[in-house]
């Protein structure tokens, strides 16, 4: 099904071996700003196939899922070792997510390629927005709600003086909200790292180095929803999913070790100004129809 996948007007003159080379480099790009946002590297690989290597957006999405899986499994692994990650909230939360995969592939079967193109493109702007709106750490809650006292959500992460305690709120507005990240995960293939961080960084007044780490262990199980209804619709074709899944991984891996020197503001100006950029383009071209 490779020639679904280069444009026709390339084929004379890119072959496949250069076509997976030029893939797997902007990969793990996509992947090493995924890892240090918790955005997941599908946030930039899906905009880069279609706007860029010209291929089918649903085929970009089922390669990026793919790559979600892989994203998550790396860098996940990283950060629970160096102690960023809250696993009882990300495997509460992933109940929300993983019901809302399922739900927003099977929408993406039934909407057009501009259709969605257009929905990824305000997605990203108001990600880009409420990421920018406060630009500092959030501030921490002084105690936790009931809820999560009941479910002992509370933890610590390592600060260069040490640990430091946090506490957790906002319990049933973020568990809605994983919901609807969910549904754009299986929608878009971006692993909903963008919704993710911003409920557990805004709405549950988790620390953002916990909530990016936290997103990138959840991303994988959410991905996993979607993608087996994309791979039933004949949606992941290997050819390009190798190259994308390998080159996000390895720069997943990269940048899960530079996040734990990386200043928050510097991670939230990286996180809006490339999400921005990608859904002016995305909504211009799926306007344009030439997605």
């Amino acid at each position: 099904m490779a020639f679904c996948l280069i444009p026709a007007d390339e084929e004379r003159t890119m072959n496949i071996l250069t076509f997976s080379t030029l893939i797997g480099l902007a990969s793990i790009l996509a992947g090493f700003l995924g890892s240090l946002t918790g955005l997941g590297g599908g946030v930039v690989i899906v905009p880069l196939l279609t706007l860029v290597f010209g291929v089918d957006i649903k085929y970009a999405i089922g390669a990026s899922l793919i790559s979600v899986i892989a994203t998550s499994s790396g860098a996940a692994s990283a950060y629970v070792k160096e102690g960023f990650t809250n696993i009882r909230i990300g495997m509460f939360l992933e109940v929300a997510t993983t019901f809302g995969a399922l739900l927003g592939a099977y929408i993406a079967t039934k909407l057009s390629n501009s259709a969605i193109a257009i929905i990824f493109g305000l997605i990203l702007i108001h990600s880009a927005y409420l990421t920018l709106k406060r630009i500092g750490e959030s501030s921490l809650a002084l105690k936790s709600d009931s809820l999560a006292r009941r479910l002992r959500l509370d933890g610590a992460y390592p600060v260069p003086a040490g640990l430091e305690s946090y506490h957790v709120q906002g319990v049933p507005v973020g568990f809605c909200i994983m919901f609807l990240a969910g549904s754009i995960s299986g929608l878009l293939g971006i692993g909903s790292g963008a919704l993710k961080v911003i409920a557990m960084d805004q709405a549950m007044h988790i620390p953002f180095k916990v909530s990016t780490a936290t997103s990138n262990f959840m991303i994988g199980v959410t991905a996993a929803a979607g993608a087996g209804i994309y791979l039933n619709r004949g949606y992941i074709d290997p050819v390009l999913a190798m190259p994308v899944m390998l080159g996000v991984l390895l720069g997943s891996l990269i940048g899960s070790r530079q996040l734990f020197e990386a200043e928050t503001k510097k991670l939230r100006i990286i996180f809006s100004a490339v999400i921005l950029l990608l859904a002016i383009e995305m909504i211009y071209s799926g306007l344009r129809g030439h997605i």
